[in-house]
């Protein structure tokens, strides 16, 4: 009978307890139902709890509010990603169609040039430049094979490159405009006075032999004369940027900003007519020694 008496209360206490965990958890679980149940019954105990299942409700609510965007968030950043790949791709794409749309200008350009102007040119590329230092040039993908010889001129529709110095079966050295070995022979346009145009040793270009009563000035164009080496007269050369006129010299000079940037010329047109010969400027530099291919 003691033990009876006694385990009376510890199994009551235990069955309350689990019937508490049992109603917590309802609580957590199902709070709206819950909530809804005990307003349904009334009384004390519906209105003391409805208070605590209130929030209890909300707090769920804004948990899985909180779930719902934090899924929703996931998903815009994995979007966001594949968008950032698929303009990184485009922008690849953008640059290539670039590329290929300059070439197609270029190259446009250059037939237009050759069939309004001289239809006696043939289109080459440049594959290659002189790593040396030694001589200002570069080499074209065209040679002997396709009809060029030494001496033959070498332009763009902007105006003249150089000159061709050396040939193979299937490539051509051409020395350029700037390099000081290279000579064209020139004219002022405006005052119809001629000269020799030589390269500089800073890349650029210079007039040489003015005559003194020649009235040129800063702007002046200069143009090929068409009388030796290899180019027609009118092709632009380049652009008056500075006059020597020293006392007691026989002969003006002038400094030419040229109108080709040769450092970066990709495709050029060289002039298979024959428009007379090199003059001893040619000699010159093979005597200094042709640049190799």
């Amino acid at each position: 009978m003691w033990m009876a008496h006694s385990s009376s209360p510890y199994g009551a206490k235990r069955i309350a307890l689990i019937c508490f965990a049992l109603l917590l958890v309802a609580l957590f679980l199902f709070p709206g139902q819950i909530q809804g149940l005990l307003q349904y019954l009334g009384g004390p105990v519906g209105y003391a709890v409805g208070i605590p299942l209130e929030t209890i409700a909300s707090i769920d609510a804004g948990i899985a509010n909180r779930w719902e965007q934090y899924v929703a968030l996931q998903g815009v950043r994995e979007e966001n990603q594949q968008l950032r790949k698929e303009m990184e791709w485009l922008r690849g794409q953008h640059s290539q169609l670039r590329e290929s749309a300059a070439a197609i200008e270029r190259l446009t350009a250059l037939l237009q040039f050759k069939e309004q102007a001289l239809p006696t040119m043939i289109a080459a590329q440049v594959i290659g430049r002189d790593a040396t230092n030694r001589y200002r040039s570069i080499i074209l993908n065209k040679g002997e094979s396709d009809g060029i010889k030494p001496d033959m001129g070498v332009v763009t529709p902007a105006g003249v490159v150089g000159r061709v110095v050396k040939t193979t079966g299937v490539s051509s050295v051409v020395l350029l405009i700037t390099d000081p070995n290279n000579a064209i022979a020139g004219l002022i346009q405006r005052t119809r006075d001629e000269g020799i145009v030589e390269g500089t040793q800073q890349g650029l270009a210079r007039m040489k032999y003015i005559p003194l009563l020649s009235t040129l000035r800063d702007g002046d164009r200069i143009v090929t004369s068409g009388l030796v080496g290899g180019f027609p007269r009118g092709l632009m050369i380049g652009t008056i940027t500075n006059i020597d006129k020293q006392e007691g010299a026989l002969f003006q000079s002038a400094e030419l900003m040229p109108e080709v940037d040769v450092a970066r010329v990709e495709e050029v047109l060289v002039i298979q007519t024959s428009y007379g010969q090199s003059t001893k400027v040619a000699e010159e530099a093979d005597s200094k020694g042709k640049p190799a291919p």
